[in-house]
């Protein structure tokens, strides 16, 4: 394949023109040090293979020609031959910096650092996995590659290196790796199109597209009737025909062009699910004019040029995208029948376009119509001069947003892009996204529940620290646990700083959480077992006896008896031998009740009603019926009729195991007038506060509620109270409770 560099004017050779300006040298390096640092590595490389098979030399001298042609000054092109020699020096920081200087050892070491990095990143890449990778992981490693670098030089180094690669498995005809080429598509041309590169953008994605799609790249390579050259000529003939008609026409325009490569093309394709013949872009020229009426004056001319396809046509002046970009979008065919797609904007439209960081993203990579970027072309002055600017704001961009909030000069509070998030490594080399501030412990929790609950101690780059120190983005962190173990409570305490994740906080709760639970599955099996003592029913299956009484398991049993939510009392009843028979007048009586239930209760017979038929009925202790609420009866053995709310967890149990003792009963008279007091049992979680129950008092208090008795229970922070008061109508009670509600501190405040 073609293996082309970049013109002198493009956005690329702007940016290290404005990274030497920007370089703590202050002068540019004289060419001589490219010639030592090239003598200093030969004698060292020359021997020397990568495990690509390349030869090292080789390499370093492939990596220099490409940041020629992307006009990197003489000390970064030198750094490519400083890299590779560096090793094999045994102390290569300290000899490189007594010979080339410390900003040359610096950018070496740094650069050492990214490609361990970039190797540990596609190490977790497997070759026979097709497709995209995860947006998660690509992204992790794309912030990985940019933040953990300030020196925009070594990016660029890597870029350049990983073309060379390519271009290596491309000349000798060698199968490329498969994660080699997902890795340069996924994340190292994205890196480039990110920093304006675009040469190396294509040209890495034409590379990877034909190692890891050989069909498709030969199927669209045979499907398009032209070559290369042929199409930048006849791009070149259209861009001069435009430009000269708008210039007969009276409206200043600068026209670029260029072809698409083959991956745009594909990209194209798939992306909108179109045929290559209906890709009408393979040929884009883009036209900068001074306003917006020009806009639409160029767009006219345009079309009186050449046959418009309507179809094609979209405004986004009058409608712009959501990040803001602003364009006209039209197709055209010229005199042949080719289609030349052309994008109409002014300079303002295409400084955001270009120069706005989240747009300029957006467009390029995730846009729904973001495969028609074109490469600037035209005036060789005018290109240069906006490609300087353009690309120095982008730098500067990236550089504010890499640097710590106090480095942004000018911006108080600033956030930096990453400032939110670090990353870090496990020992094995594993990247791991954790929030800003964020401890060992936080780490532990993320690689596993269980890791994080044994979590005692950490190392830190190799060095024993405390629990709560808060980690940096590059650091390897290796966790020391024990065998068993749990949490400690003081990791939830947020002024010891022990947990940043409150992900990793909620894993902590739960641990304590399941510990309470436990603790009262335990005291409900111990109430249940000594009754099952008591009844002489020890050989009974717990499981069993769980099932029969409704429950899904044994612990579920124990765990609402150890609540006190569910009473023993149903199950000594269960484990009674059942009552006698009724007598058939009984059941007859029974029979005509639940069939006629009013005249039943017109007449004082069958049906059961509170407060006109006291005699036969009681309330039931456990929940407390009052008027309004629904009830129903139960027909006890010699002690009349049980009278429960209907969503009774007791009453609902009893229903299901004996349903032939469940009465209708309703409120009589008697029993909804204003003395009728009824005892009700009421519970108030909330915060614990000095005041709290003297505020809740006080509300019940105005509310004329009765208080017979009140009970506290306080875990931690949270506080449990219980009160018996009388009320003759509930529903005025739950007014009541609502204003409980409105106190502060308090959680919830329900009847029992």
């Amino acid at each position: 394949m073609k293996t082309s560099s970049l013109m002198p004017g493009s956005a690329g050779h702007a940016a290290i023109v404005e990274l030497v300006e920007m370089s703590p040298e202050g002068e540019s390096p004289s060419g001589s040090i490219l010639s030592k640092a090239r003598s200093f590595a030969e004698p060292l490389l020359l021997t020397q293979r990568f495990e690509t098979g390349e030869d090292a030399l080789t390499h370093a001298d492939g990596v220099n020609f490409i940041l020629s042609g992307i006009g990197a000054p003489p000390s970064l092109r030198a750094a490519a031959y400083l890299v590779y020699a560096s090793e094999y020096l045994t102390q290569p920081e300290e000899i490189i910096a007594r010979s080339f200087g410390d900003d040359e050892a610096t950018l070496v070491t740094h650069t050492r650092k990214l490609v361990q990095v970039q190797r540990n990143a596609r190490d977790a890449m497997a070759d026979d996995v097709d497709g995209p990778l995860a947006a998660e992981q690509v992204e992790r490693i794309r912030k990985m590659l940019l933040a953990f670098s300030r020196d925009l030089r070594v990016v660029l180094l890597r870029l350049a290196s990983r073309l060379q690669t390519l271009r290596y498995y491309a000349e000798s005809k060698q199968p490329c790796p498969r994660a080699l080429a997902r890795e340069s598509l996924q994340v190292f041309a994205p890196l480039a199109n990110r920093l304006g590169i675009w040469q190396i953008k294509w040209e890495m994605e034409d590379l990877s597209f034909r190692f890891l799609m050989p069909e498709s790249y030969k199927a669209i390579a045979k499907s398009l009737d032209e070559k290369r050259l042929e199409r930048e000529h006849h791009i070149e003939q259209v861009r001069a025909q435009l430009a000269q008609a708008l210039k007969d026409a009276g409206i200043p325009a600068l026209v670029q062009g260029r072809p698409k490569h083959l991956y745009s093309i594909w990209k194209k394709m798939k992306g909108k699910d179109l045929p290559i013949d209906r890709v009408f872009d393979i040929r884009a020229l883009r036209v900068i004019v001074a306003d917006i009426p020009a806009c639409y004056a160029a767009l006219s001319r345009t079309h009186e040029l050449w046959q418009a396809m309507p179809e094609e046509f979209t405004d986004y002046i009058a409608k712009p995208k959501p990040n803001g970009y602003q364009s006209l979008h039209t197709v055209v065919r010229d005199e042949q029948g080719r289609s030349i797609e052309i994008q109409i904007r002014t300079q303002a439209m295409h400084d955001h376009a270009e120069s706005g960081v989240a747009a300029h993203w957006a467009y390029k990579e995730a846009g729904t119509k973001g495969y028609a970027g074109v490469q600037a072309a035209g005036d060789f002055e005018t290109r240069v001069a906006e490609a300087r600017k353009t690309v120095l704001r982008q730098l500067l961009a990236w550089e504010r947003d890499l640097a710590a909030a106090d480095d942004a000069q000018g911006e108080p509070g600033h956030k930096g892009l990453f400032d939110d998030r670090i990353y870090v490594f496990t020992p094995g080399g594993e990247i791991i996204d954790l929030p800003e501030g964020a401890t060992p412990i936080d780490f532990a929790y993320t690689l596993h529940t269980n890791l994080g609950h044994r979590c005692r101690g950490a190392k830190v780059d190799g060095a024993m620290v405390p629990l709560n120190t808060a980690l940096k983005s590059g650091q390897t962190v290796e966790v020391v646990s024990i065998k068993e173990g749990g949490p400690s409570l003081d990791w939830l305490n947020a002024d010891l700083g022990f947990l940043k994740s409150q992900r990793a906080r909620a894993k902590v709760r739960a641990w304590f959480n399941a510990l309470a639970q436990q603790a009262t599955i335990a005291r409900g099996r111990e109430s249940v077992e000594k009754l099952l003592q008591r009844e002489g029913k020890t050989a009974i299956k717990l499981d069993e006896l769980a099932s029969r009484l409704g429950f899904k398991s044994a612990d579920a049993l124990f765990d609402v008896v150890g609540k006190d939510e569910y009473s023993l009392r149903n199950i000594e009843q269960f484990l009674r031998p059942a009552a006698p028979e009724q007598s058939p007048d009984e059941l007859i009586t029974q029979r005509i009740a639940r069939a006629d239930p009013s005249k039943a209760a017109t007449d004082g017979k069958g049906v059961l009603v509170v407060g006109l038929d006291s005699l036969l009925t009681q309330l039931a202790r456990c929940c407390k019926p009052a008027p309004p609420d629904s009830i129903g009866g139960y027909v006890t053995r010699g002690k009349g009729v049980a009278v429960h709310r209907v969503d009774c967890v007791n009453f609902r149990q009893m229903a299901v195991q004996q349903p032939e003792r469940v009465i209708p009963v309703t409120w009589g008279r008697q029993a909804i007038t204003e003395s009728a007091q009824y005892a009700v049992d009421v519970m108030v979680e909330a915060h614990d506060r000095t005041g709290l129950l003297r505020d809740v008092c006080d509300v019940l208090a105005q509310g004329k509620i009765h208080v017979l008795s009140m009970h506290s229970h306080v875990v931690r922070d949270r506080v449990t109270i219980t009160l018996t008061v009388q009320t003759g109508d509930t529903s005025r009670l739950n007014n009541i409770l609502a204003k409980v509600l409105q106190i502060g501190g308090v959680l919830r405040a329900r009847r029992k």
